[in-house]
Parts: C-alpha cells; sequence; structure tokens
C-alpha cells in the first residue's frame, strides 16, 4: 500500500478546518487525516475527559485532537454541542480569533444510532427518539452551517463536507426507519443546496459517505478489534467489505488537497469512489467498493463475494 501520508503531507499546510463531530468513527479519522496533510483541526463534540455524551462511549474530543497532532497537524478540542446556538457562534468567533480563516468544514454530527428502531411503523416508534434524530442530524448540520460559512465563504476554494450514511442512489431504498431515513438523506440535500449558495463565492459542497464502517462502536458490537475483525465474518457474512475508518479519512483529505475539487460540487461521494479517483487504498491495502457491492450482489443477482470488490 502506498503511504497516503506522504501523499497528503504538507498539502493542507496552512489551513483551517473545523470537523463538527470528530469524538470517534469517521469524524475522527477525517480529522486526522486532514491534520496528516497539514491542516489545522478543530475537533469538536459532547464527549469530553471530563464529561461523557449521551451515546455513553469513551472516546473523547482530547484524544482526537491529540491524534491529529501526533499526525502532523495542529489538533485542537474545543467541546461543543451542535445543537447550541450560541456555543457553535463561540466555536467560530474563537477560530476567527485565532486563525482569521475556515477552509474546510466538516458537518458530520450525529449521535443517534442507539435511538434507531428499525422495522417499526412511524406510528408505532418512540416519537421523542425520532425527532431526536432529526435533531441531531438535520438541525445541529444547518445551525452549524448557518454560523461557520460566513468565515469560510471569506476566502475561494472553501470545502463544505456533509457526512451522512449512504449514497443519494443506495438511500432510493427506504432504510427501515422514517426518522432514521430522513436523518440520513438530509444531508445529500444540503450539499446540494450549499453547493448552489456557494457557488458565487468559490466554494464546494459534498456529501460523502463510507461504505460498511469498522468503527469503535461496530468492533464492540461484534466483539472484535481492528486487528480482528474478520473473526466477524462468520456472524455477518456481507461485513466482508467492511472498511476502516481511516478510508473515508483518506477520501476526505484527498478532495480537500484537490484544486479541482469544484467538479464533484454538490454530489453524493461513497469513499469507495473517492479512492477510484485519488487512487488511495484501506490499511490493508485494499480498496473496498462497499455500494457496488450491495448493488450487484446483496440487492442484485450477481454471483460474487465481496473480495471481488475490495
Amino acid at each position: 500500500m502506498g503511504d497516503t501520508r506522504s501523499a497528503l503531507a504538507g498539502r493542507l499546510s496552512g489551513k483551517v478546518a473545523l470537523v463538527a463531530g470528530a469524538t470517534r468513527g469517521a469524524g475522527r479519522a477525517m480529522a486526522v487525516a486532514l491534520g496528516s496533510a497539514g491542516a489545522t483541526v478543530y475537533a469538536t463534540g459532547r464527549s469530553t475527559r471530563a464529561h461523557r455524551s449521551e451515546v455513553g462511549r469513551g472516546e473523547t474530543i482530547e484524544e482526537t485532537a491529540e491524534l491529529v497532532t501526533a499526525a502532523g497537524g495542529t489538533g485542537i478540542a474545543v467541546p461543543t454541542d451542535h445543537l447550541e446556538r450560541e456555543q457553535v457562534k463561540a466555536l467560530v468567533e474563537r477560530i476567527r480569533a485565532e486563525q482569521g480563516r475556515l477552509d474546510v468544514l466538516v458537518n458530520d454530527v450525529w449521535g443517534g444510532d442507539h435511538l434507531i428502531e428499525f422495522d417499526t411503523k412511524v406510528w408505532e416508534v418512540d416519537l421523542d427518539k425520532g425527532l431526536r434524530m432529526l435533531r441531531l442530524s438535520v438541525d445541529a448540520h444547518a445551525i452549524t452551517s448557518h454560523y461557520a460559512l460566513p468565515l469560510l465563504i471569506e476566502r475561494p476554494g472553501g470545502l463544505v463536507v456533509e457526512v451522512t450514511d449512504g449514497t443519494a442512489e443506495f438511500n432510493r431504498t427506504y432504510r427501515g426507519n422514517l426518522f432514521f431515513d430522513l436523518a440520513k438523506n438530509a444531508p445529500i440535500r444540503m450539499a446540494l443546496g450549499l453547493s448552489e449558495e456557494l457557488k458565487e463565492y468559490g466554494g464546494t459542497a459534498v456529501s460523502v459517505t463510507p461504505g460498511f464502517l469498522r468503527s469503535e462502536a461496530m468492533l464492540d458490537h461484534f466483539g472484535v478489534t481492528e486487528a480482528t475483525w474478520r473473526d466477524a465474518i462468520e456472524k455477518s457474512p456481507h461485513f466482508a467489505i467492511a472498511e476502516s475508518p481511516a478510508f473515508i479519512g483518506q477520501g476526505v483529505a484527498h478532495l480537500a488537497a484537490d484544486p479541482d475539487k469544484a467538479r464533484f460540487t454538490g454530489t453524493s461521494l461513497s469513499s469507495g469512489e473517492l479512492a477510484k479517483v485519488y487512487h488511495f487504498e484501506d490499511t490493508d491495502g485494499s480498496r473496498p467498493d462497499c455500494f457496488g457491492y450491495f448493488r450487484d450482489v446483496v440487492f442484485g443477482d450477481k454471483r460474487a463475494t465481496a473480495d471481488d470488490y475490495r
């Protein structure tokens, strides 16, 4: 596998990124990858060493910031609830005061997996859980963009990344819970809308999605580690297409460093698609195409294995 860190080293030097929802999983990986390219990264979220969010996991934004710095960037942890307007406003004011610029905004706030009741009708779900999912996806992303974009558009070439679960094509299939379905389609529409609003300022907006993500929570769910993740395939055969968080992290860092990234504005991109464009690989040297696998094999009639899509 090529040394992606070397390929990206210095390409975002002098750039400033805000990764909203950088505590764990894809958000943490994107923050670290941006740091590996030399960026200063503000890592925000609700889980800190002093306080855990409603998700209840032990990962913290301080750990993320330290990983960003270790990767070659400058990591700055700022505890922020992105549903609280004054907190987001203060965050952006701090970035302006300390850096004077914002080049990349990654809207990755979520934390709603524990609220999902799959295969439950809208009139049977816990309404509070459903509405909370919408708050965490739609409201948190919109609030963050409202306050952060005035700083981002001060220089042409800014990038907004709306992180979701599923591509526009994949999400034509109902996701099994109305609120979850809405929550994961909203960032795709946000990227489309923001691409229009940013056009006159030379900005780019895209939505991105990982594939079957080997997040910390998913590994715990299967009782495996990153080193032993293949042991989970026996329990869930489709886990064979799973990818590390570093895969989507590399994709976003390459996109941010691309001087011609505007060609993608308004589109929906997967980690696998970004890997094909920028020629990078996952940590195991493969290039998993999760959505191709699900389209052709899981939902289609093609006879193939996950290895054929790695």
